[in-house]
């Protein structure tokens, strides 16, 4: 689209773009079409234009949009052979421009060669095109020079095709064309060939646009025959990131302000989940519309992406809502049960997508808003009495008179305001919820299947438990691990006695790891990262109803149905665990958590040997091996993948640790690619790990469990040692140090404003 496409360059990458804008919706409760509500909500977004940002040209904007429901009566007079309302299918499409270029005029006309192929192929077939009318001297030249060209395509059911699945076969189209356009070389230069929407019900129009600039931009709007029930819109500021077309939102479904702080995460288990996946209306066509989540697209984007897959697979739009960005349910909340259940139960299925998020939603039906589970970003609404309702970023987009207004309110942490257009009501939202949540037996599904520790049966614990135990092979393991006299006195001791990180300076003068001559742990070449710009951390003491530790162990199912099954997992409060707990779980005998032991070592061979000019050194040969092993084991039906490096501490047996960072993350994604991480959790049963760091680290990186059991080792034996007045024995020495590394990487999630940890990996 002309020469201001943005391409992954240097240090830049759309997949890190972020927004901080303006939100809104505008809609008739009783679903009665008009243009009163078209330009109700675009005086909305205009009001909002303080919320998006724009260019130094003063005439170029980050992006601004607005979703419709489809307004058939105009269209019909355009296509004038258009069928019934809700019996075909339409969406803007942007092409590549400019509009006169004969390069592009070739590149378009293959496109449309492309899809008319695949409409084809999806039970479809085009109808007709039309020319979007625009006007472009109203944009800024930076938006010009990347201006697509704007056509509309009527799709309907190809002969011989029931009407009734339409969306899903537009949906069906929409992803096999943009994996057309990602993977064929031909469409290199067209990657921003984007349908902004394709639906039955709704359509969006939008661009890179300042919010005053798109009802003159799309001239269209001035028609008094577009009518709808529902405007909702969005004006963007993408923090500290570049502005595109196709990531100006509304996006199909939603239009989100905030930050979700763990899209890398839930992109890489969302891809895990991939070769799960099953459904019946799909079959074998569901390989066409993977990968789920559109690869350099922004964050808002991704979480659209998997929205519209849940909701195409049957889940109502509310439902999925709750599944992506579920509100706290710890003990400490005041919810029912059975909502508790619900939220339990598919904590088992996925992880949050978690970070400050005020988001509204549309699909044709519903329209409504949700917060986070922090309430990081502001919503208010206002309802008239004549049946209207507002909603957005902040008061003051519509002016009312006190006399016409029924009610103000602001959405609370967590909570839904959902409009049923079917239904002319507003859902409260313990309705909304309490109907889902009591759609299946979810509690009785969650009572029955989730284990906890607790459940697991009592085994005798003795002293062997704590390995190492005798005073010479724990020195033989601190050496072989790197453990120094400060790691002795100035984090292991101080925690045990204390149960908190010990408080240090702030600021060091060491050299960064890569410019350092000395050797380095893997660990040491990590920085932590924080929010910022318009991302507030959490306060994990103040704040802790919202922050959690609860992690869930054992294999996934196919995310797309729901099964008593489902929630068959392991739920662990503090996934840093005691050798006794880690024993427990080694001595259950359940057919679906069955574990495998894998060696995380590898042979150190004697002073003087010399490698093969272009042979794999040991380190990368047990690499290799150990990601082997972890692949056959879950292929044989092993859910507890545990690496342990245990086989080191025998001096005799020349062998030394693979640094656990490397293990993990090399099993990790040794399993993704083999499609096989759902079927597994990963256990680090190692002697590496002891600060915070390290448990951080390891949990990003893919662990599940870690059993530090060369920590708690060193810990025993300073309780044996001089020094155990201060710790006291050995179970609250333990108890000490695992509480204290339980809040210090709450505070490491808290800086990143992430309340899970589930989210956290």
């Amino acid at each position: 689209m002309g020469d201001h496409q943005q391409i992954a360059t240097g240090l830049y990458d759309r997949a890190y773009e972020h927004d901080a804008c303006g939100i809104g919706f505008v809609a008739d409760i009783k679903g009665r079409p008009s243009h009163d509500i078209l330009e109700r909500g675009l005086e909305v977004l205009e009001r909002m234009e303080h919320r998006g940002a724009e260019s130094a040209d003063n005439k170029t904007g980050d992006g601004a949009g607005v979703l419709l429901q489809i307004p058939h009566d105009f269209y019909r007079t355009l296509v004038p052979h258009l069928p019934e309302k809700g019996s075909y299918g339409t969406g803007l499409v942007f092409f590549p421009g400019p509009i006169h270029d004969k390069k592009a005029e070739k590149l378009r006309a293959a496109l449309i060669q492309e899809m008319e192929g695949l409409a084809g192929k999806s039970g479809l077939e085009i109808l007709a095109w039309r020319d979007v009318p625009t006007n472009p001297e109203v944009i800024g030249l930076i938006a010009k020079k990347a201006e697509p060209v704007v056509k509309q395509l009527f799709l309907v059911p190809s002969q011989g095709n029931s009407p009734t699945d339409l969306d899903l076969r537009l949906y069906l189209f929409r992803k096999r064309f943009e994996k057309a356009v990602r993977e064929k070389a031909e469409f290199a230069e067209a990657q921003d060939c984007y349908f902004p929407s394709l639906s039955t019900k709704t359509i969006v129009y939008k661009g890179m646009l300042m919010s005053s600039q798109l009802r003159s931009y799309f001239t269209e709007f001035a028609n008094p025959a577009i009518t709808t029930a529902v405007a909702m819109v969005h004006s963007r500021f993408s923090t500290n990131t570049f502005p595109a077309w196709p990531l100006a939102q509304p996006f199909r479904i939603l239009a989100h302000n905030g930050e979700i702080n763990t899209v890398k995460g839930n992109r890489f288990w969302m891809a895990a989940r991939e070769s799960l996946l099953q459904h019946p209306s799909l079959g074998d066509d569901l390989r066409d519309i993977l990968p789920v989540i559109e690869p350099g697209r922004s964050d808002s984007a991704s979480l659209d992406n998997v929205l519209e897959l849940l909701v195409m697979a049957g889940r109502s739009l509310p439902h999925a809502l709750m599944m992506l960005i579920p509100e706290s349910w710890n003990d400490k909340n005041p919810i029912s049960q059975e909502l508790k259940a619900f939220y339990e139960y598919h904590a088992c299925m996925m992880e949050p997508w978690d970070g400050p998020a005020s988001v509204v939603f549309c699909d044709g039906r519903y329209v409504g808003g949700t917060l986070d589970r922090n309430g990081l970003r502001p919503s208010r609404y206002t309802l008239t009495k004549d049946g209207l309702i507002v909603m957005a970023s902040e008061t003051g987009v519509q002016d009312f008179k006190p006399e016409e207004i029924a009610l103000k309110g602001r959405l609370k942490p967590g909570k839904l305001l959902l409009v049923d257009l079917q239904e002319g009501r507003i859902i409260p939202d313990e309705e909304v919820k309490k109907q889902i949540a009591t759609q299946k037996p979810y509690s009785e599904w969650v009572k029955k299947q989730v284990v906890t520790l607790e459940k697991l049966p009592e085994i005798a614990i003795g002293k062997t438990v704590i390995q190492p135990s005798d005073e010479t092979t724990v020195l033989f393991m601190e050496r072989a691990f790197g453990y120094t006299r400060e790691d002795r006195d100035n984090l292991l001791l101080p925690m045990a006695e204390s149960g908190q990180e010990p408080t240090s300076s702030m600021g060091t003068d060491t050299p960064i790891a890569v410019f350092s001559e000395k050797p380095q742990r893997p660990y040491n070449y990590f920085k932590q990262v924080f929010a910022q710009v318009t991302n507030p951390p959490i306060d994990s003491i103040r704040e802790e109803l919202v922050m959690t530790l609860t992690s869930f162990v054992g294999p996934q199912r196919n995310l797309l149905e729901e099964t008593e099954q489902h929630c068959h997992r392991l739920k662990i409060l503090n996934p840093v665990m005691t050798l006794a707990d880690f024993e427990r779980i080694k001595a259950w005998h359940d057919p679906d958590f069955k574990y495998k032991t894998l060696d995380a070592t590898f042979y150190v061979p004697s002073m003087g040997s010399v490698q093969a000019a272009g042979e794999k050194g040991h380190l990368e040969t047990a690499l290799d091996r150990l990601v082997d092993e972890a692949v056959k084991a879950v292929e044989a039906g092993h859910s507890l993948i545990i690496l342990s490096d245990r086989s080191a501490l025998a001096p005799e047996a020349s062998r030394c640790a693979i640094p656990a960072l490397l293990a993990t993350g090399a099993v990790h994604h040794g399993l993704i690619k083999a499609g096989l991480r759902m079927k597994a959790s990963i256990i680090v049963d190692s002697a590496d790990p002891r600060e915070v760091m390290h448990f951080a680290l390891l949990f990003g990186y893919g662990a599940d469990l870690i059993v530090p059991y060369g920590a708690l080792a060193s810990i025993a034996a300073i309780c044996r040692s001089a020094d155990a007045e201060r710790t006291g024995d050995y179970e609250h020495a333990e108890k000490n140090y695992l509480k204290g590394i339980q809040k210090a990487i709450l505070k490491i999630m808290s800086k990143m404003g992430t309340s899970t940890l589930r989210s956290y990996r």
